[in-house]
């Protein structure tokens, strides 16, 4: 059934088509709306779950991991200062494989106080051990929660997942969202039913102290768990297509990168706007691609070098900064190509921090400086930042 409604209202909806049990909430902007959405859902009994109105986002996710200890499917959302405050207790969700899902509408960190979208929080939270899904559209977003659950409560994998979706960009905009029969995700995703959980007649101790000599087996099996992740989200992407005829089988999605010379690899709401860029470009006959990042943890690596076997220059647009050299994903990805055999250049473009807009026209001008590479060679920069209304601002 189509319907018109917000990234927020699709991600409130995929919260409910997934029946989830145990709802922990507490609002901030631009995420708030999934909240109020969920807490009228459970007032009008169109719901069947707990929510509980916690006072800091730091106790939402503390109330979760406890809800998943018992065998209880949960949910929450956030963003920014908030998503900053659960730090702690997102290592303790992930190292505890508690299989949580979150939505986090992006936004920028203070100070100075902005509450527009870029990826500096959700980056900052990389390494806490949580699978990170970018969503380019409100469809995705709604989908790609009812395959976060699929992947994070498998048994393999018991690992907590990310939903990211571009705040106010995606948040607050109306698109129409094709929303499916519970009856049908029911098929696709089935009740949680975790190999442990807490059984008062059965007692155990969690999350209990370990020795060093234990200490690091555990952080391998968590790297192994979300090594594990990758196949899994092209077997859950594959089995969504065969139930609801969306493809999302692939951790990169590649766009005109067939013969392209250059290739933008972006997340997020950028990407279709990545995808006008490319498709003007190529009516000039300028041959380059885009490779949307749906995942970035865990990180595809493998696909990332099967494109290096294509494209010889290979552009990277990130909406964060990480004050070491460039982006996170420009790290990253120069990290997974380095070595691999081939002489591929590659360029980190910064851009679109505190809800600056990324335009048609700025994207095309990125694909022209990666043009001018590929054609001779050189490259002046390694790191570019986009969109500055003056190059030489100074604090």
């Amino acid at each position: 059934m189509l319907d018109l409604m917000t990234s927020n209202a699709a991600a409130a909806k995929a919260a409910a088509l997934a029946r989830v049990e145990v709802i922990a909430a507490y609002p901030i902007t631009p995420q708030t709306t999934i909240s109020e959405k969920l807490a009228e859902m459970a007032a009008a009994g169109e719901i069947k779950a707990k929510y509980i109105q916690v006072e800091s986002e730091h106790s939402a996710m503390a109330a979760l991991i406890g809800a998943s200890y018992i065998g209880a499917r949960t949910f929450t959302a956030t963003s920014s200062q908030g998503l900053a405050l659960m730090h702690e207790n997102l290592f303790w969700a992930a190292g505890a494989r508690r299989p949580i899902v979150m939505t986090v509408v992006s936004r920028a960190l203070g100070p100075p106080w902005n509450i527009w979208t870029d990826h500096m929080d959700v980056m900052g939270e990389r390494d806490t051990g949580w699978m990170q899904f970018f969503c380019e559209n409100n469809q995705e977003t709604l989908d790609t929660i009812l395959i976060a659950y699929r992947v994070a409560e498998d048994r393999d994998i018991m690992l907590p997942a990310m939903v990211i979706e571009d705040g106010f960009i995606l948040s607050h905009t109306f698109e129409k969202v094709d929303v499916p029969a519970i009856e049908e995700v029911d098929f696709f995703l089935r009740p949680f039913d975790p190999e442990v959980r807490v059984d008062l007649k059965n007692p155990h101790r969690y999350g209990s102290l370990v020795m060093p000599d234990w200490a690091m087996e555990f952080r391998f099996n968590n790297s192994l768990a979300m090594d594990r992740a990758r196949r899994k989200f092209i077997e859950a992407g594959e089995a969504f297509r065969k139930a609801f005829g969306r493809d999302y089988g692939n951790l990169v999605e590649p766009y005109r990168c067939e013969d392209a010379e250059a290739v933008l690899v972006i997340a997020g709401s950028a990407a279709g706007t990545a995808k006008v860029a490319a498709d003007r470009m190529r009516e000039r006959g300028k041959k380059v691609g885009v490779a949307k990042l749906r995942v970035f943890r865990p990180f595809p690596a493998k696909e990332l070098r099967s494109l290096a076997q294509h494209a010889q220059v290979i552009g990277v647009f990130d909406r964060s900064y990480t004050y070491g050299f460039g982006g996170a994903i420009f790290s990253e990805v120069r990290g997974a190509l380095y070595s691999h055999g081939r002489d591929v250049k590659i360029k980190g473009f910064v851009g679109g921090l505190g809800g600056r807009d990324i335009t048609e026209s700025e994207l095309e001008k990125v694909f022209e400086d990666l043009l001018t590479i590929y054609h001779t060679g050189r490259m002046d920069r390694e790191i570019e930042w986009v969109g500055l209304k003056d190059g030489s601002w100074r604090w």
